[in-house]
């Protein structure tokens, strides 16, 4: 008689078992990057990608891993989206002042409509431009993932969202040692600097890094701007999701309409909200914030399991010639603000 009611719990558990090991391979692997770029300054994103692309044998058909690496970069990586949220406030928009807060949402949304406007001269398509143009003028890595989940599904999908990944990762990189010098260069002063850094490049880590690395002034000024792109997500996803609808998309690739703001969308700006009311204890918002980028770096290593360097770099010229062609448009039109406004 007992045997009835020990099936409900068997499930979970069976399905516990089923994704433990891919689960916990990503975990590894984001642990191995975390230590690379605390010792030797890599990013870590970066070494998550291309330790994770160098194990993409444990996706292959069959693997005891597949599974849980599937579930990592999907599950997981909305869950930590979701907890972004802990880092937007309305104190936020406060303290950077209304002209610069248009300037940086106005860099944000011309930043996208110009990658759709290269991408349908191009031909590159709507999908990879709306992807690459909203890392790149979001939050890079973070805003990719989540981008890419309320696209249409494509066989192309994972690796333009690898090709992204990587590419606003490395250009990060590069912008975090040159920005800094380019401030320097054109004199501007802590809080200009940091709305430059913090409005341009596309990492929150590279950000850091480059504010810092100047003044303390500037890296809080950078801190914040680059922040206030955050918040830009939820608005963005809901757009994207609406586009998507309006053109029937969904019902041609999946057979069912996507719900107009997914669930890790809502939980952003839930925690937003209450983040913005104090309710939220410091120590959990900041635990939060930890928990969050941790899960986007598992998650990240999950995704370049699922895929290969090879089929990645098969995006062509066009694709490299995109997301660089961004990445200079929103930083000359930062600083043509900054000059306007100053």
């Amino acid at each position: 008689m007992t045997a009835p009611d020990t099936m409900p719990t068997q499930a979970p558990l069976n399905t516990a078992r089923q994704l433990f090991p891919g689960f916990a391979v990503s975990v590894v692997v984001a642990a191995t990057a975390q230590f690379i770029s605390e010792h030797y300054g890599a990013p870590a994103m970066l070494m998550a990608l291309l330790l994770g692309i160098a194990l993409s044998f444990l996706t292959d058909d069959g693997t005891r891993t597949a599974p849980g690496i599937a579930f990592t970069g999907r599950t997981v990586l909305r869950f930590g989206v979701a907890l972004l949220g802990v880092r937007i406030s309305a104190d936020l928009l406060g303290e950077l002042g209304a002209d610069m807060i248009f300037m940086v949402v106005g860099a944000v949304v011309a930043t996208i409509l110009f990658s759709l406007a290269i991408g349908r001269l191009t031909g590159i398509g709507w999908r990879f431009a709306l992807l690459t143009g909203g890392s790149v003028a979001i939050c890079g890595a973070s805003a990719a993932m989540a981008i890419n989940a309320v696209l249409p599904q494509r066989d192309t999908g994972e690796r333009d969202l690898i090709f992204t990944v990587l590419g606003v990762t490395v250009l990060s990189t590069i912008a975090m040692v040159i920005y800094p010098m380019i401030t320097t260069w054109l004199e501007l002063d802590a809080r200009a600097g940091g709305v430059f850094l913090g409005g341009t490049i596309h990492d929150v880590a590279q950000v850091v890094g480059a504010g810092f690395s100047i003044s303390n002034d500037t890296g809080e000024a950078a801190t914040l701007v680059k922040l206030i792109r955050v918040a830009m997500l939820a608005p963005v996803v809901l757009a994207a999701s609406l586009l998507i609808r309006t053109i029937g998309a969904a019902d041609s690739v999946s057979g069912k309409r996507p719900p107009l703001l997914p669930s890790f969308v809502i939980g952003f700006l839930v925690l937003a909200v209450l983040n913005s009311l104090g309710v939220i204890p410091d120590i959990i918002a900041d635990t939060a914030a930890d928990l969050s980028r941790w899960a986007l770096l598992v998650a990240i290593a999950a995704v370049g399991m699922k895929t290969s360097l090879a089929k990645t770099m098969a995006v062509g010229g066009s694709a490299i010639a995109l997301i660089v062609a961004e990445t200079v448009f929103i930083g000359v039109l930062v600083l043509a603000g900054l000059h306007f406004l100053d």
